[in-house]
């Protein structure tokens, strides 16, 4: 005779401590030093520390107001572009026409003004469109014809620098351009691109703010917008990008405009500081700027940065490029100190991210 199976005793659960949260893999927070090695601009934050003290040991006449001021306008000018510039690598491009193309901007703006005699704020704004235009040239002709930028603004590049010395000569008949300061609205424009303000006794470029500001400007678009995130999924992957709806040639063209109006600005900068503009200059200046974004934790690879980090970069090359003559040292090691700052803030951005994604 079979016996009867005794019946299962209740299951005993125990209640869920209401202190703890419950957490699987989906939901697990990673600890707060990882999340903050993940921020693209903690390498060169560090970086820049780091150069920022080594130059107040070696060269004390860094500690003094004028000496940061200076540091500080050289830092704005190539970070005014390095900030486009950086948006664009965001977006996986690259634009090798940025440096000559400020240049161009500078030599539009004062020829236009002073061969037809008119207020230069009519060269100003032509100068505006023109530098416009140049990126959207760039961007169209690399979105449609699927070619590299890297090869589109390298041509575009050797047009420039071309165009700049020929019609300088041609137009002057020399390679710089005429004094502008007594054209009309001069001062005005000046107050704008090239003023200086009193704090505390020093004398402090309005570029300094204005860089500042546009970095401010840039985070919030990146951080804050759903442009921003437009250019973080061209970067990544553009086809994945375009078959979830972000206009990806819109994008593109966009930033190439972008960085057009950071070379606009900074060719009024110097021409509005230095009244005249030579024709051959610009030459180089794009791999700064790349560079400093790079430091600043950009990926070649697109995808991947910050427009704090460019800001961090741009202080590191001016910090470098002042030390240098403060210290009293060569200044032709001012490419070699570049080089090892690339390649030191390349390595530290690497250890950062191997880390912060490290388990």
């Amino acid at each position: 005779m079979m016996s009867m199976a005794q019946p299962a005793g209740p299951a005993v659960t125990t209640p869920p401590d209401p202190g703890r949260k419950e957490t699987d893999g989906r939901t697990a927070r990673r600890p707060l030093a990882l999340r903050v090695l993940a921020r693209p601009e903690v390498g060169v934050f560090l970086g820049a520390v780091a150069v920022f003290v080594f130059f107040l040991a070696v060269a004390p006449s860094v500690r003094s107001g004028s000496s940061m001021a200076t540091v500080l306008y050289q830092s704005s000018t190539i970070g005014i572009m390095a900030l486009p510039v950086a948006l664009l690598m965001i977006g996986g491009e690259f634009d090798l026409s940025s440096g000559v193309a400020v240049i161009t901007s500078a030599l539009t703006a004062s020829m236009l003004s002073y061969q037809l005699t008119m207020n230069v704020w009519t060269g100003v704004i032509v100068a505006l469109a023109l530098s416009l235009g140049i990126g959207a040239f760039n961007g169209w002709m690399m979105v449609k014809t699927g070619l590299p930028s890297f090869l589109v603004t390298l041509g575009t590049f050797l047009i420039l620098q071309g165009v700049n010395l020929a019609v300088t000569k041609l137009i002057t008949g020399n390679v710089a351009t005429d004094d502008i300061s007594t054209m009309d609205g001069f001062d005005q424009a000046k107050a704008i691109f090239a003023s200086s303000f009193d704090v505390g006794g020093v004398q402090v470029k309005i570029t300094v703010v204005w860089w500042l500001v546009f970095a401010a400007i840039a985070t919030w678009v990146l951080l804050r917008t759903k442009y921003g995130n437009w250019i973080f999924a061209v970067g990544g992957n553009q086809d994945s990008a375009r078959a979830v709806g972000v206009p990806v040639t819109f994008t593109k063209i966009t930033l190439f405009m972008t960085v057009g109006f950071g070379a606009w600005f900074v060719g009024m900068h110097q021409l509005f500081s230095f009244n005249t503009v030579q024709s051959g200059e610009g030459v180089g200046q794009e791999l700064i700027y790349i560079a400093a974004a790079v430091i600043g934790g950009c990926l070649l690879t697109g995808g991947y940065g910050s427009a704090i980090g460019p800001v961090f970069g741009a202080f590191m090359f001016g910090m470098v490029n002042q030390g240098i003559v403060y210290a009293g040292w060569n200044p032709d090691w001012f490419k070699a100190f570049l080089g090892v700052m690339l390649l030191g803030a390349t390595l530290i951005n690497l250890w950062v991210r191997r880390t912060a994604t490290r388990r």
